[in-house]
């Protein structure tokens, strides 16, 4: 797509069920994994890192109670913006918002770290106004999704925990045929802080 896309990074979930396992004190966005290329940072900076320089109007939504990953956004470029722990709609509503005037918008997920930046690329370049664009790896969407211009409303409505699913019945889905196990691998449990290439 040619035109203004903003990368919009939702990293104020809870992540409840990684404390279950990990402990209440420990915050999945801020545990070690070793990337696919081998460093090891933190799960919030191996996404930030991941980023296409092309891609250079990014912002992440997190909540106040994350002071260490809104450092760590600011430092890869990020605008900040800070949002009450509720749901993925209102975190993608307030994230687009804060970048409404742009063509489209890439809907990344602060807690999958092993997406190739080829990947997101291709999911960027096939965006359309009218379209969502989707990575499918064997049959099974999944992350970045881009949105052009013409679900700018939408986005802006949602609220609750409900993602932007329901946007795509308002208008073509673009299907983006990956190799890359990274778009539906998310850490939702510790044991997932190591990537396996199946």
């Amino acid at each position: 797509m040619s035109g203004s896309i903003g990368v919009v990074v939702l990293a104020a979930g809870e992540g409840s069920r990684f404390r279950e396992v990990a402990g209440a004190d420990k915050d999945k966005l801020l545990a070690d994994c070793t990337g696919r290329d081998g460093a090891v940072r933190s799960v919030i900076e191996q996404v930030l890192v991941n980023l296409p320089t092309s891609l250079d109007k990014r912002v992440l939504v997190t909540t106040e109670a994350r002071p260490q990953v809104m450092r760590m956004a600011q430092a890869y470029g990020c605008e900040v913006v800070s949002v009450e722990p509720t749901g993925m709609g209102d975190s993608i509503a307030a994230g687009v918002a804060a970048c409404a005037d742009l063509d489209g918008w890439l809907i990344v997920l602060g807690d999958m770290p092993f997406i190739l930046p080829s990947s997101i690329e291709r999911v960027a370049a096939a965006m359309a106004e009218d379209a969502v664009s989707v990575p499918v790896l064997s049959g099974e969407y999944g992350h970045p999704v881009g949105f052009g211009r013409s679900f700018a409303a939408g986005l802006m409505a949602l609220s609750g925990d409900r993602g932007a699913r329901p946007l795509f019945a308002q208008g073509r889905v673009v299907e983006v045929f990956v190799d890359d196990a990274g778009v539906v691998w998310d850490v939702d449990v510790p044991e997932a802080l190591a990537f396996v290439q199946s």
